[in-house]
């Protein structure tokens, strides 16, 4: 396994971390919900949402998501390695 392979490896074992996973869920949640509101919640109340929606809907929540894992991660890695 090439060093490049390991960090990768690294990097997904502390993603999946309990701690990091439950407060990414927590702030996709929160802040999902709030942004799917205020991008879907007009045809949420008034219908008219369509697959096209739920995938938008689905990535409202994936992108925050992501990017708390990605910040959480980066933040493991600066404690825990001093870099």
């Amino acid at each position: 396994m090439t060093n490049k392979e390991k960090s990768v490896l690294r990097w997904w074992q502390i993603a999946l971390k309990p701690t990091i996973l439950k407060r990414a869920l927590r702030v996709a949640l929160l802040v999902g919900t709030i942004l799917m509101v205020i991008n879907h919640g007009d045809k949420l109340l008034w219908g008219g949402i369509n697959s096209k929606d739920v995938i938008k809907i689905c990535l409202t929540y994936i992108v925050p998501y992501s990017v708390s894992t990605y910040s959480s991660v980066l933040t493991w890695f600066d404690e825990h390695t001093g870099k």
